[in-house]
Formats: C-alpha cells, sequence, structure tokens
C-alpha cells in the first residue's frame, strides 16, 4: 500500500512539473504593425504655473499592417494622454496627446505607458521639466528694530 501511494504521489508529482514548465512560444508576425515615434521622452523644461500643459507625442506606423493601439494610461491622475482610436494604415502617422497639470509647481517625471497591438505591444513613454511659480513683488519690509515716533 504505500509503494502504491508513494508511485501514485511520484506521478502527480512529475505530471504536474511538467504542466508547470509549458512555456507559451511568442511566434513573431513579419507583417505586424510597429509604432515608431519620433522621440520617446518630451522635456517641458522650466515653464510657470499654470501654463499649457498639451504636448503631443507624434509616431508612424512603420509596419505592414495597421496599428490599434488599445490604451494610453499615464503614471497618476494628473498625467492624461488622449490616443487616436481608429487603426492607423502603414505608413500614416499620428499622435499621442498628453495634458499634465501644470498647477502642481515642482519637478516633472511622468510617463505614459502605450499598448497596442505592435510588435511591440507595450511602449512607454515619458514627460519631464519643472513646474517654477512665478515671482511675486515682494512685500515692503520694515526693519524688526526700527524706531517708533511718540
Amino acid at each position: 500500500m504505500k509503494k502504491a501511494l508513494l508511485s501514485l504521489s511520484l506521478m502527480a508529482f512529475t505530471v504536474m512539473s511538467a504542466i508547470g514548465q509549458t512555456e507559451a512560444i511568442q511566434v513573431e508576425n513579419p507583417n505586424a504593425p510597429e509604432i515608431t515615434f519620433e522621440t520617446e521622452v518630451i522635456d517641458y523644461g522650466n515653464i510657470e504655473k499654470g501654463a499649457d500643459g498639451v504636448r503631443e507625442f507624434k509616431f508612424t506606423n512603420t509596419g505592414k499592417s495597421p496599428l490599434i493601439i488599445s490604451n494610453a494610461r499615464g503614471s497618476c491622475g494628473c498625467t492624461v494622454p488622449t490616443w487616436p482610436k481608429e487603426p492607423i494604415k502603414p505608413g500614416e502617422s499620428n499622435v499621442i496627446k498628453v495634458k499634465y497639470d501644470t498647477n502642481r509647481p515642482g519637478p516633472i517625471n511622468k510617463s505614459v505607458t502605450i499598448t497596442s497591438n505592435a510588435k511591440t505591444a507595450t511602449k512607454v513613454l515619458r514627460i519631464k521639466g519643472n513646474i517654477e511659480v512665478p515671482q511675486t513683488s515682494p512685500e515692503k519690509q520694515v526693519p524688526a528694530a526700527a524706531p517708533v515716533a511718540n
């Protein structure tokens, strides 16, 4: 009985190991679309708080079949991308617009993740820069130890 139980356990372990070892084989489609960006990083530079935060990532479908962008997601709620919903034919260009909330002073270092049917299904774009608070004229300062008139 012990031998039968041990043999059964060993067989079950072998089968489970074989199932766990199966890997998905990816076959690359030579006719797949390919998304090629003019730039993958946009530098806002130093801009003032409240300035226009919309920038565009221009891309071209350099593949051999229509490109479909299924999603574009910003790394936080302050980075909102919009993308073309219709297929982009081979050789055609389009843009992904990114709007950053410029009412948040300080450095910008955010990402936008693009998901499509391209050879490289996921692409990460970046925006960077710095939002500066506009200088206001200083208030008239009174010296701390100013004499008081009697």
